[in-house]
């Protein structure tokens, strides 16, 4: 538990904004959630429990365990809206689709079992401290302002809390005035509960100490990734603008003067091999900035810049995507690699006669997937740069899987977990 959770509770000023009332509102919530927990959880131990006899509860007791993931869902939710503070989730995202995977990595999962503990310890402790805390903060205070009201609508009597009896209007007078008073004090305890509650969540509930140090280093790496692809834009951007510009006026201008050179001399013949080597470098300088980003990839998708690669393979590649949307740049970057990277594969490696690019996005996930007709064999350990590439891939949130048989045929494929960021084209 963080040591200073209590601090915003003892800051100046507290008891005068709206933070205690949010406190009193959030235990209310969380004491009234406790309790219908408490209840369903005792129905579905006894249910499960007395059909167990006959198998049948045994999936119910199954089902049981993961009765904390939506649980602590909704205490996330409600801690951030004590605090503003948000509470990551700390389950990891399966490797393939499906309920299987899913259910797989669940009950394997540590966070599955700490959210399990903390339901059980919410419907069964928690609640009526919390329901105690905020009725105190909420109906004490209400009762005290209607001592002289329910007085006066009496005419004889009112019980205080069920505790005094007033017939005095002044006296019911006074016990308004301490029902005004009474909030202010009742601000800080109510908040330092409030405030200990959510910092309990984000100890049992948000990603433990390993999983924020695996979070802070997938994110730096995330950036440094981010930072290199943008340092790569500007690259190309400064070679496409610069340097191909100049080479471009270069080979005009060499063209021009071997038009004016006399013909059949040492000079034309000169000004010829002047003039085919400026366009051999300018040919070298386009594919090194189409390798570095290939523009195409930013303006059109991933679809025609898989294609922009294909008939650039010596080896015939078929594509065939089926995308109705754009993705976020880094994941279309990564996709856009990963098909370059393995259809160089297939030319220098492979022997395979055809390949194929296949593209979809379903389920909440991009897939591509390169397959060839080749000897296989492949190897991600054996330098093809497939290891690179699963790197890269990881970056994204993404796997990579490679099956290649002795023999042949040899698939990649690329899964990526994203959403549409806009409209695009099936190609």
């Amino acid at each position: 538990m963080d040591k200073d959770w209590w601090r915003p509770v003892l800051r100046p000023g507290f008891a005068r904004s709206a933070a205690p009332w949010r406190a009193a509102g959030y235990l209310l919530v969380t004491g009234l959630t406790g309790l219908l927990l408490c209840a369903g959880l005792l129905v579905s131990v006894v249910a499960g429990g007395a059909l167990a006899v006959l198998l049948v509860g045994l999936p119910l007791l199954a089902a049981l365990a993961l009765v904390g993931l939506p649980v602590a869902a909704w205490e996330r939710r409600l801690a951030r809206f004590l605090d503003g503070g948000r509470v990551p989730d700390p389950h990891r995202v399966p490797d393939r689709p499906g309920l299987a995977a899913w259910l797989r990595l669940r009950y394997r999962e540590r966070a599955t079992w700490r959210e399990l503990g903390f339901t059980a310890l919410a419907g069964f402790v928690l609640w009526p401290v919390d329901l105690a805390v905020a009725g105190c903060a909420l109906a004490v205070p209400g009762y005290l302002l209607a001592t002289l009201p329910l007085l006066l609508l009496d005419g004889e009597q009112v019980n205080v809390l069920k505790l005094w009896q007033v017939r005095s209007p002044w006296v019911a007078g006074l016990f308004g005035l301490a029902g005004l008073a009474l909030p202010p004090l009742l601000a800080y305890p109510v908040g330092l509960v409030a405030a200990a509650r959510a910092a309990l969540v984000r100890v049992l509930l948000g990603p433990g100490g390993q999983d924020r140090r695996i979070g802070e280093l997938v994110s730096s790496r995330a950036r440094l990734v981010d930072a290199f692809e943008a340092e790569r834009r500007r690259i190309e951007r400064d070679l496409h603008d610069g340097a191909q510009q100049r080479l471009v006026a270069l080979r005009m201008t060499l063209g021009l003067a071997r038009m004016d050179a006399p013909p059949e001399g040492p000079l034309a013949d000169r000004l010829t091999a002047a003039h085919r080597e400026a366009g051999e470098v300018l040919a070298e300088l386009r594919e090194l900035i189409n390798g570095i980003h290939p523009q195409v990839l930013t303006d059109r998708g991933l679809p025609e810049a898989c294609a922009d690669a294909a008939d650039r393979s010596p080896v015939p590649v078929t594509t065939r995507f089926a995308l109705s949307a754009r993705f976020p740049a880094p994941v279309e970057s990564a996709g856009y690699f990963a098909v370059s990277e393995a259809l160089a594969n297939v030319a220098k490696h492979s022997g395979a006669s055809a390949a194929t690019v296949e593209g979809r996005y379903a389920d909440g996930r991009l897939t591509i997937e390169v397959a060839d007709d080749g000897r296989g064999g492949a190897d991600p350990g054996r330098g093809t740069g497939l290891t690179g590439l699963a790197d890269r891939v990881a970056v994204v949130h993404g796997t990579l899987a490679v099956s290649s048989p002795p023999g042949g045929p040899t698939l990649v494929r690329v899964d990526i977990p994203c959403a549409p960021t806009g409209t695009g084209v099936e190609r």
